[in-house]
C-alpha cells in the first residue's frame, strides 16, 4: 500500500502529450560511471529507481523514457552524445515534441559547489558547463530551469579540471549525494508541478 502511495504520479505507462523534458547531463559508457562530470546521469537514475520507469530507449541521440509526475507525462534523458555536445540532444527531443524552455529542467554538475550541495535556477548563462553550453547554443536560449550538483573544487590548483571532473567519487561523498539526490527528485516534482519558486526557496 505505501509503496503504491509514493508512486501514485509515477510507475506506470505514461500516457497523453508530452509535457516536461528532464535532462541528466554526463558522459555514456563505463569508464565515466560514478565520475564527478556524471552527476545528472546519477540524479537521472536514483529517480529511475525510486519512481519505478527505465531509460533505456535510444532515441535523441540519448538514453531516454517517461513517466507521470504530478499528473503529467514527462520525458527523461540521458544523452549519448558526450557532455560538450549534450545541446544535439535536448535539441532534438524539444523540436519533436515542442517543448519551450520554461517545460526544460537540466540536471548538472558544478564545481562551484560543495558534494551534498545543489542550487536551482530559472535562468542564467552556462557558468562554464560545457553542456550547459552546448544546450544554451543550440536551443538559443537560456530561460530553462537547471538544477545544480555541487562535485567540488578541485583539490589542487595544478590539476587539470578535466582529471578532477572525470574522477570518481569516493564511498563516503557517494553517501552524502543519495540526499542531494532525494532533494533533486523532490525538486523535479515541484518544478513539473508548477512550483519551481517553492523548489528555489526549500533547497537553495
Amino acid at each position: 500500500m505505501l509503496k503504491g502511495i509514493k508512486n501514485y504520479f509515477s510507475g506506470y505507462a505514461a500516457t497523453g502529450p508530452v509535457e516536461y523534458i528532464v535532462v541528466g547531463l554526463g558522459n555514456p559508457g563505463k569508464q565515466y560511471e560514478i565520475t564527478r562530470h556524471n552527476a545528472g546521469f546519477m540524479a537521472v537514475d536514483y529517480m529511475c529507481k525510486e519512481l519505478g520507469f527505465q531509460v533505456n530507449k535510444l532515441k535523441f541521440k540519448s538514453l531516454c523514457g517517461d513517466t507521470m509526475i504530478e499528473g503529467k507525462r514527462v520525458l527523461f534523458l540521458k544523452p549519448s552524445t558526450y557532455m560538450n555536445n549534450s545541446g544535439e540532444a535536448v535539441r532534438d527531443a524539444m523540436n519533436f515534441y515542442k517543448i519551450g524552455p520554461e517545460n526544460l529542467i537540466v540536471i548538472s554538475d558544478d564545481i562551484s559547489l560543495d558534494v551534498g550541495v545543489m542550487r536551482i535556477r530559472r535562468k542564467g548563462s552556462d557558468g562554464g558547463q560545457k553542456g550547459l553550453r552546448s544546450i544554451i547554443y543550440l536551443t538559443a536560449r537560456d530561460d530553462f530551469a537547471r538544477i545544480r550538483i555541487g562535485i567540488g573544487k578541485k583539490p589542487h590548483p595544478q590539476m587539470e579540471l578535466a582529471d578532477w571532473v572525470l574522477s570518481r567519487f569516493v564511498p563516503k561523498e557517494i553517501e552524502t549525494l543519495n540526499t542531494v539526490m532525494e532533494s533533486t527528485m523532490d525538486a523535479v516534482k515541484l518544478i513539473v508541478g508548477g512550483n519551481i519558486d517553492t523548489a528555489m526557496n526549500n533547497f537553495n
